[in-house]
């Protein structure tokens, strides 16, 4: 299937997350004891309190929430980016859901990011419920078989099978020697960038840059050539 897969029907994504709020401090009092809950169960050691884990809050779905959707797809020999990016999540969802039901809801359309069946795409369905938006049919899984469910996971793909452990899209990028940009940041100072330094394009660049490596890395799944600076535009 891997070789079959035609490159234009694939919609790659990537998303970035912060928690709700700047801070622990600031969350609704029962906000607050709902992530004290969670917090236990997150706990590794004595120092590992709920204010300090609140920096993790992001990654999940009920305590977080979407500020940037990347998203790219080949067309002509190139390859096209936009990114939908704010502060106002439903905005940014809608917008989303939107490109989804008008231009990528054919049967054979497939949407495609680095571990997206466990974080991008039920994070992006849960926020979209949370939301009050109807879930497209690319996201919508009710009732579908496995085989009849249009995602592709490029860490998925690279298991084999095999479930023991995470590998990262830095690590494969430097396996299939793909080249990325040093970033100045990672997945772990968006919450910083966000909330305090009010700067989201720097984490609108970023998300891009990981939506590009996630096609480079499809490309080499298909023993295809990379792409070129000249073939990449940003919409």
């Amino acid at each position: 299937m891997l070789y079959q897969l035609l490159l234009e029907n694939i919609l790659f994504i990537d998303i970035e997350t912060v928690p709700i709020c700047s801070d622990y401090k600031e969350l609704p009092e029962h906000f607050r004891k709902l992530w004290d809950k969670k917090a236990k169960f997150l706990k590794k050691n004595d120092e590992d309190t709920p204010e300090i884990l609140f920096e993790r809050a992001g990654i999940y779905a009920e305590f977080g929430k979407i500020i940037c959707i990347s998203f790219g797809y080949f067309t002509n020999n190139e390859f096209r980016i936009k990114s939908l990016y704010g502060d106002d999540e439903k905005t940014i969802l809608s917008e989303f859901a939107k490109l989804l039901n008008s231009y990528f809801n054919k049967p054979n359309n497939l949407l495609c990011a680095h571990n997206g069946k466990e974080f991008d795409f039920p994070y992006i369905s849960r926020r979209m419920l949370i939301n009050n938006i109807r879930l497209p049919a690319a996201l919508n899984l009710s009732g579908k078989k496995p085989w009849e469910v249009p995602h592709i996971d490029t860490m998925e793909l690279w298991r084999f099978g095999d479930y023991k452990n995470y590998t990262s899209l830095e690590l494969l990028a430097a396996v299939f020697n793909i080249p990325t940009p040093k970033d100045d940041i990672n997945g772990s100072d968006i919450k910083k960038v966000y909330w305090e330094e009010n700067d989201l394009s720097r984490i609108v660049k970023y998300c891009q840059k990981d939506v590009i490596t996630i096609a480079q890395l499809m490309l080499k799944y298909q023993n295809k050539p990379l792409l070129n600076e000249e073939q990449i535009t940003i919409v």
